[in-house]
């Protein structure tokens, strides 16, 4: 028999400043919700002005929404909207469930996907870094409900002993994987001295990077069509004729998924994950074409890019899941994006044009004087 899921009730608070994308933000917090195993059953919407400084919501409506955990039975509260220590504190108190935040749902996602020892120590370091300050909120919830989201991770378990062994942990964290730092910049040096050209797979979570990475280079990278299903980055070579003739070997990257307002303990933490990034001679930028939010994907793809600093590398756009469209959906889409790719990763429509526009950007690259021994000129 299979184990009864969390029952996660959704909150947010709308304000002036976040009216105009909220009703996708609450949309894309039921689809975290489900990512991270719960089943959402109800969703509570307030609209204030500002936040309430006490309890994000109101004292009313945190009250309203303590009821509503009894009725339903719900085991977790998830607010859209990141929750200071002492907001924490006070929610806790009056309602009788875990209450998180959409940074530490998202911090549990990673918790789950984390497969390698250097993912575990990020997310880890990305935790901790998070919970401190929230400690005795966390130790009360801890000690009243056990695991399950929001408590998930090799960190949570560590919760309940005092601030300098957590400090210190915080301390050994960093130092590993600063070494882990250490060995991706020799192996990305070991990359630039063989002449070898790097095309790294980015996009909003859930695009099917992974799928049209197992397509192009072969491979057998885990998918699964939920938010952040690929944390640490993946290399495999991707076959190109032209460049292969002129002795010139590709790598393909696939990397973590981006999402709006990505938390910056993760940000922070996953130096070395990103640091992989800057060693894109093109990024190949992929968007689900079926999404309705797929501008905003865009948009927030591009902002994690400056916020990285990273914006100046080339890029090619490609649209994905063209097979979900219908016809007239996609012609218009090609109106709006004369310069990008349409492809599926599922089916392979696409896929070849794909790979020759991969292969004139490399070309033109090789060609330009901005390619200066195996690397650009990044001045």
């Amino acid at each position: 028999m299979d184990e009864r899921k969390e029952r996660a009730i959704l909150v947010g608070v709308m304000t002036p400043k976040n009216r105009a994308y909220f009703q996708e933000m609450m949309e894309e917090l039921e689809q975290l919700v489900k990512s991270a195993d719960a089943e959402p059953v109800f969703k509570v919407v307030q609209k204030r002005r500002s936040y309430d400084p006490r309890y994000l919501v109101g004292k009313g409506k945190a009250q309203e929404i303590a009821r509503l955990v009894d009725e339903l039975d719900a085991d977790l509260v998830v607010f859209l909207n990141k929750l200071s220590p002492a907001q924490h504190r006070n929610l806790e108190e009056i309602i009788n469930a875990k209450v998180i935040d959409r940074v530490a749902l998202i911090l549990d996602i990673f918790a789950q996907r984390a497969r390698t020892i250097e993912g575990k120590l990020q997310v880890e370091l990305a935790q901790l870094t998070y919970i401190l300050p929230r400690l005795v909120g966390y130790g009360k919830m801890l000690s009243r409900l056990g695991g399950g989201i929001g408590t998930r991770g090799p960190g949570l378990t560590k919760l309940e002993v005092e601030r300098r062994k957590i400090l210190r942990r915080i301390h050994q964290l960093r130092r590993r994987i600063e070494e882990v730092r250490k060995v991706r910049a020799t192996q990305r040096a070991k990359r630039r001295r063989s002449d070898i050209l790097v095309v790294t797979v980015i996009g909003y979570t859930n695009a099917g990077k992974s799928t049209l990475f197992n397509y192009l280079t072969k491979s057998k990278v885990y998918v699964d069509n939920r938010a952040f299903a690929t944390l640490d980055p993946t290399v495999r070579r991707l076959y190109l004729p032209k460049l292969k003739e002129l002795g010139k070997e590709v790598l393909m990257v696939d990397t973590v998924g981006f999402i709006r307002d990505l938390p910056q303990e993760l940000l922070a933490a996953f130096k070395a994950t990103f640091e992989e990034l800057e060693e894109a001679d093109i990024f190949l930028h992929l968007v689900d074409a079926s999404s309705p939010n797929f501008r905003d994907h865009i948009e927030a793809v591009e902002r994690i890019l400056i916020k990285l600093d990273l914006d100046y590398i080339p890029k090619i756009l490609a649209f994905n899941k063209i097979d979900l469209l219908d016809e007239k959906t996609l012609e218009e889409l090609k109106m709006s994006y004369p310069n990008a790719v349409f492809i599926s990763a599922r089916t392979g429509e696409g896929i070849d044009e794909l790979l020759e526009v991969i292969q004139g950007h490399l070309l033109k690259l090789l060609e330009s004087d901005l390619y200066i021994e195996g690397d650009l000129n990044k001045g």
